[in-house]
């Protein structure tokens, strides 16, 4: 659980960071995302990709309304005709992925004990084994679902934006990646906390 604001012991950490504390002054304290079911989770993150999030709930409403109790039941999905899934809107990459995910959870790939013995590179590493799964995705599991404190999304546009915006940083691609990585080394270990401020800033959460 992502300790609650004003905490001293988050607080003084990150203050270190003249910069981080004037964001955080202007912010506004972090509500709880925390979610017990990382299946669900995980399917709404793959059906979201690469769309609005208006959109993407739109579709992601209609998708769990196609099954009972609207529960995407990881072997209903499997069982699911292609015809079934493309009419909430998804397309056809995305059937195979949302299908990759069910197969996991279906040999028990994302329960909670499996999930929670597991440290941050190691559950990415276990979760991108699915395919439609990437990196990214798996970050805002660790930051949201899971609430992992110290997670830093460098390839995040979102945080790229803020961070250049606040810190003033002209370089791209990797010498920009490397400028932000050296600065959220200042944050550990808050470093998810520290990147959900710099979302705030900018209005840009992701969902």
């Amino acid at each position: 659980m992502l300790p609650d604001f004003p905490s001293s012991d988050v607080f003084k950490v990150l203050s270190n960071d003249p910069v981080m504390a004037a964001i955080i002054s202007r912010g506004h304290p972090l509500k709880s995302s925390k979610s017990e079911d990382l299946y669900f989770k995980l399917l709404s993150s793959i059906v979201s990709q690469q769309l609005s999030a208006k959109v993407a709930a739109v579709i992601f409403q209609r998708f769990i309304s196609l099954f009972p109790n609207e529960y995407p039941d990881p072997k209903l999905v499997l069982e699911a005709q292609d015809e079934m899934l493309r009419s909430a809107g998804l397309s056809f990459q995305k059937i195979g992925y949302v299908r990759n995910v069910a197969a996991f959870a279906a040999d028990g790939n994302i329960s909670h004990a499996t999930i929670d013995a597991m440290e941050n590179e190691e559950l990415i590493r276990h979760l991108t084994q699915i395919k439609g799964v990437g990196r990214w995705t798996v970050e805002m599991l660790l930051m949201f679902a899971l609430e992992r404190p110290d997670v830093f999304p460098v390839d995040d546009l979102g945080i790229q934006n803020a961070m250049k915006r606040h810190y003033g940083l002209e370089e791209t691609g990797k010498p920009l990646k490397l400028r932000m990585q050296n600065i959220a080394e200042n944050w550990r270990p808050y470093r998810t906390i520290a990147s959900k401020y710099l979302w705030q800033s900018l209005d840009n959460t992701p969902k």
